[in-house]
């Protein structure tokens, strides 16, 4: 029996109603595969997806972030001593030459409580707020490499924004020498200062590993029941080992496969023998190690794989009641103000000398 006009319309819209389902069903059925997987103990499985780079960070940022990727994928293993350190003194004196013409300073090598520094001096000679005042800087690098170009990396843009001396420390590093060497070395040279500057006018800070350092040598300060210093600043590093989201989350958004774990300080030829447990390792096992510590500036940035270890140490800070400034930069990666033409390098060094001038001698 031929199909009424009636009976064609239903049977149209019933198709189109099933095709309507199926792109509904089948488009659910597309979302749900995209879903992440969490199991039990809230792991997650994320099926790949794209990042775009962050709205918030400068065209700068944007570029020199491109530059860091390529330059990332020649760097040879930590396990290749020489290579690496033949590798980055080359990135970090290539990075002292533009910040010196940006930063004009006056450098000089000179041997402080028996440990090899280099001083840096702003060229405009040092301001008379700051006379009475200096700032030692523990250079990043792994325990295994940054000395000299490392540390003037971070020395430059504070000497000569500040107007203040900086003394970049040499500190012993692995494999040669393990725990605890390089705060033996950071106690030597800060014993020698004590004697020109009083304890509130000294401040310490570093990046990445000096960031690790400045914990440790603070520490060793306060149980050697030497006078604190005025002020600290921990950079891409903490009191604690790594750990958290950002341990798995920021090595994949700065380029990196997917680890299978996070980097363990323990794991560095520097640490060899020595106790995670430590409160001289990590300060963080100690509450009440904690609370005699010195104001804190703390910095990192949402791709950095620090962040997490960061934001926990100033947790731990802050609850022994410590004062304690952070500041995150969004789209920045580890040690990101190494590289001095962003804005956002330029927004951290002045927090870093707004920081130092407020608290030293207070």
């Amino acid at each position: 029996m031929p199909a009424t006009h009636a009976q064609r319309l239903m049977q149209t819209v019933l198709f189109r109603a099933g095709l309507l389902c199926t792109g509904m069903f089948g488009a659910a059925a597309l979302a749900q595969a995209q879903r992440p997987g969490v199991d039990s103990r809230g792991n997650v499985s994320v099926p790949a997806f794209v990042v775009p780079y962050s709205t918030y960070a400068s065209p700068e940022a944007r570029q020199q972030f491109q530059r860091m990727l390529e330059q990332s994928r020649h760097a040879p293993g930590i396990g290749a001593i020489a290579a690496s350190r033949a590798y980055y003194d080359g990135i970090n004196t290539d990075r002292a030459k533009r910040m010196q013409k940006l930063y004009p300073v006056k450098i000089h090598a000179e041997t402080i409580g028996g440990v090899p520094t280099d001083v840096v001096l702003p060229a405009q000679g040092i301001a008379a707020g700051q006379r009475h005042r200096v700032l030692i800087n523990l250079h990043g690098g792994a325990f295994l490499w940054g000395a000299h170009s490392g540390g003037l990396v971070e020395a430059i843009p504070l000497a000569s924004l500040g107007r203040i001396k900086v003394v970049s420390v040499d500190y012993r590093q692995g494999p040669e020498h393990v725990f605890p060497a390089a705060s033996e070395d950071v106690e030597a040279v800060y014993r020698a200062l004590l004697r020109q500057y009083p304890a509130r006018n000294i401040g310490i800070y570093g990046c990445s590993a000096g960031g690790v350092l400045t914990g440790e040598a603070v520490a060793r300060i306060i149980t050697k029941k030497l006078p604190v210093p005025g002020a600290v600043g921990m950079f891409c590093g903490s009191i604690s080992d790594l750990g958290g989201d950002s341990a798995y989350v920021a090595p994949v958004l700065s380029g990196d496969p997917p680890p299978a774990g996070p980097l363990k300080l323990a794991d560095l030829p520097y640490f060899k023998g020595a106790r995670a447990g430590d409160p001289q390792v990590f300060p963080a096992s100690s509450p009440a190690l904690l609370a005699k510590f010195p104001p804190t500036l703390l910095i990192t940035g949402s791709r950095d794989f620090t962040l997490s270890s960061v934001l926990h140490s100033q947790a731990l800070l802050a609850a022994a009641g410590v004062d304690t400034e952070l500041h995150v930069w969004d789209g920045m990666w580890h040690s990101f103000f190494s590289d001095p033409e962003m804005p956002e390098s330029r927004e951290a060094y002045a927090v870093m000398v707004r920081f130092f001038d407020r608290r030293l001698g207070h």
